[in-house]
């Protein structure tokens, strides 16, 4: 029972950790499902923290900034799209210039607007979305292992981790039971057929890559105004690459993508936990060290263990309409 106690803190942790993953892997997967490879998830994501920091901190409301947030992701998603979709230009290179802009983006803001570095104000508990205690956690709380679980695991986040959860579902449903569905991941797969039946192969990616600058919006939010109390330079800190790993990880589909980053953020929460303990035999182990262990793992599991991992077979190729 003691151990289980232990344990209940870094699962807890784990689900905080693996949230903005996982808002950003269903981000890519709208996008690559439609053919779009989306290198940019990081940038978005941090254009998206910055946005919402900044926002809240001047409205003092965590909605308009979440709102900020999703516009400015959208905004820059929307740029992807005219780069690649309108423009057929090269992918990977317009993520990766994504990623660029937006990191210069947001420190030279942060230091032109708030003269903190490239830092926001520290936000009140007004201006965040604070955790959330749901019905029955408190009578719960005693009772073993369940109670563990729903009062320490399931109850107590905020509303951004609950939405993230949500999503894997509706996702799925989106993706495989709807119309939306179906034409976005003809694009994906034979765009020439798609347009022969009527489909826009334009807009069906437009909405697509959209659709993941939403997310990333969300999970730029959950970042700085939920896990946070502000925005902190360069503070996505590679999170987007790991949802692109955690995406093929999963073979692009939602479920094993919430598996995937669930996975990653029980990892992370690991490494923290560690942190400063000493290991019998070899003692304290360098921070250095420890916080590479989660991006090591990454690339082990990618290597190792998920088998051949396919992708959309237009994905990042332009589509050019034949005469």
């Amino acid at each position: 029972m003691e151990m289980f106690d232990a344990l209940v803190p870094v699962l807890d942790s784990a689900v905080r950790l693996a949230v903005p993953l996982l808002f950003a892997c269903l981000a890519g997967l709208y996008a690559e499902r439609a053919g779009v490879f989306d290198i940019g998830l990081e940038g978005k994501m941090l254009i998206a923290a910055f946005a919402a920091g900044a926002m809240a901190a001047v409205s003092g409301s965590s909605w308009l900034g979440l709102l900020a947030a999703v516009l400015a992701s959208a905004s820059f998603a929307l740029l992807h799209g005219f780069a690649t979709i309108t423009h057929r230009g090269n992918q990977i290179v317009s993520g990766v210039a994504i990623n660029i802009i937006a990191a210069g983006l947001t420190a030279q803001l942060g230091v032109t607007w708030f003269q903190r570095g490239g830092q926001t104000p520290q936000l009140p508990p007004q201006s965040r979305f604070l955790e959330i205690d749901l019905p029955g956690a408190a009578l719960l709380r005693d009772v073993p292992v369940l109670g563990g679980i729903y009062s320490g695991i399931v109850s107590g986040h905020s509303l951004l981790v609950y939405i993230a959860f949500l999503m894997v579902p509706f996702t799925w449903w989106i993706i495989y039971r709807t119309r939306f569905g179906l034409r976005l991941r003809a694009v994906g797969e034979n765009p020439a057929a798609a347009d022969t039946a009527g489909i826009s192969v334009a807009y069906q990616r437009y909405m697509a890559v959209l659709c993941g600058g939403v997310l990333c919006g969300f999970a730029g939010s959950y970042l700085s105004i939920a896990q946070s109390s502000g925005f902190v330079r360069d503070m996505t800190a590679g999170k987007g690459f790991i949802a692109l790993a955690a995406l093929v990880f999963a073979k692009w589909r939602p479920f094993p993508a919430m598996a995937a980053c669930l996975l990653f953020g029980l990892l992370d929460a690991i490494n923290i936990r560690l942190q400063g303990t000493p290991i019998p035999g070899i003692g304290i182990l360098p921070v250095q060290l420890m916080q590479a262990v989660p991006y090591v793992l990454t690339v082990a599991l990618l290597a190792g263990f998920i088998g051949r991992a396919v992708p959309p077979k237009a994905g990042g190729i332009p589509y050019v309409k034949e005469l």
